[in-house]
């Protein structure tokens, strides 16, 4: 009776802390929205358009150009395939010298959209 009660709590707990952490991985509709935008943004080759949608979020160049993924490409690959080759150049040189082992570290984030 004793490891029933212990297997139920277990598998409870369990149940809770799963819901708990897919609660902190869903992505707010505000954060998806931004994220989009500055996609979208990218997507477009103007650098006009793109800089002032990246320092309407408060976002930094570089931060994008490292953990934002549109699409399932990161976001320099994403434009580079739009044929925005102005705004990759730029995500590209906001980045600097960067090794294997600095992309490895860092979390993405993906978006899709439809455009």
């Amino acid at each position: 009776m004793k490891n029933l009660k212990s297997a139920t709590l277990a598998v409870i707990t369990t149940g809770l802390l799963a819901a708990a952490s897919f609660n902190t991985l869903a992505m707010s509709k505000n954060t998806e929205s931004a994220l989009i935008d500055v996609c979208k943004a990218a997507e477009s080759n103007n650098l006009i358009h793109f800089n002032k949608t990246v320092k309407s979020y408060n976002l930094q160049k570089k931060e994008v150009a490292l953990k934002v993924m549109c699409n399932g490409d990161d976001i320099i690959e994403f434009a580079s395939k739009a044929g925005a080759y102005k705004t990759s150049a730029v995500l590209k040189r906001s980045v600097g010298g960067v090794s294997i082992s600095d992309i490895a570290a860092v979390s993405k984030v993906n978006v899709k959209f439809a455009g």
